[in-house]
């Protein structure tokens, strides 16, 4: 049986879905970037979110699921280059920081919410492309899956790229274990590579590196303490994940990417829709216990 139900919570509107046969919660704010701010199982604390910089609407949100477009990372100087003009993108894009429209909503096979995003005069004049995002939030059992419609409403083709920044609470890191189908990583730069083992070393300040060229759709991590395992099912659309994580505060963020970081100006597995063409794909995120 599923549920769904809205209530205003720190100034917000928060959607609660809720898959009542195996007591998974899933909260999400539209009008804080379209944002998963909350997702419990059993009273399992998934995601990780830091509630007093939520509460900030000046701030970006760290927590939760945010959602990256039309670039992922950041860009030198903060600058997009396009047909002899030069933009001004922040860190991730927009559309974590924009309002999202509410879109309708279902909970027949499963709990279901679609959110739509469409450009406006503010992100033409910094991203000059009509755009329209329509992403729908699915909760069924242990699993989280984020349908994705992507659609160029310009005249021209347009170059983006897209993902997503997971903040998995991770209290005891030193009882997290990853599984990243990869030989090697790159540090945040991509000019140095090292192999990888399975390990990253937790005990550096900050760890910002990225994967490419992975052996598998999936990637995962256990958290041996809580008997958790979550694990991460792509599709083609995301070339690369980034692993981020700060050692003094409690999560681990494992990023898909649809490409690297400033690829909308190297063109590095840069996505482009003609005019009028849409793209779709989707991601899923799974939690299961270590038999899993």
């Amino acid at each position: 049986m599923f549920n769904i139900a809205v209530k205003p919570e720190d100034n917000y509107l928060t959607y609660i879905l809720k898959d009542l046969a195996t007591d998974s919660r899933l909260e999400m704010v539209p009008s804080r970037g379209g944002i998963v701010t909350n997702w419990t199982i059993q009273g399992q604390q998934i995601l990780y979110l830091d509630k007093e910089r939520f509460k900030n609407p000046t701030l970006t949100v760290r927590g939760g699921i945010p959602i990256l477009f039309p670039i992922c990372g950041n860009l030198p100087n903060n600058i997009f280059s396009y047909n002899g003009r030069e933009y001004i993108i922040k860190q991730h894009g927009f559309a974590r920081d924009l309002p999202w429209e509410f879109v309708n909503q279902s909970q027949d096979n499963s709990a279901r919410i679609t959110l739509r995003l469409t450009s406006n005069p503010d992100t033409l004049a910094i991203y000059p492309f009509a755009f329209e995002l329509n992403f729908t939030y699915e909760l069924i059992g242990r699993k989280l899956i984020i349908h994705q419609e992507y659609t160029n409403k310009s005249s021209e083709e347009m170059p983006f790229s897209a993902g997503f920044h997971p903040y998995f609470y991770t209290p005891d890191k030193s009882q997290i274990t990853l599984e990243i189908p990869a030989r090697h990583y790159y540090d945040k730069t991509g000019e140095t590579r090292f192999p990888f083992d399975g390990h990253l070393d937790f005990q550096l300040p900050e760890i910002d590196v990225f994967f490419t060229d992975l052996t598998e759709n999936r990637v995962s991590f256990r958290d041996l303490k809580r008997k958790l395992r979550v694990t991460i099912f792509l599709e083609e659309f995301f070339s690369t994940i980034v692993f981020w994580t700060l050692k003094d505060k409690e999560f681990i963020c494992i990023e898909p990417w649809s490409s690297p970081r400033n690829s909308i100006n190297t063109k590095e597995k840069l996505k482009h829709l003609k005019p009028g063409e849409s793209c779709r794909t989707k991601l899923e995120i799974e939690v299961g216990g270590l038999q899993s």
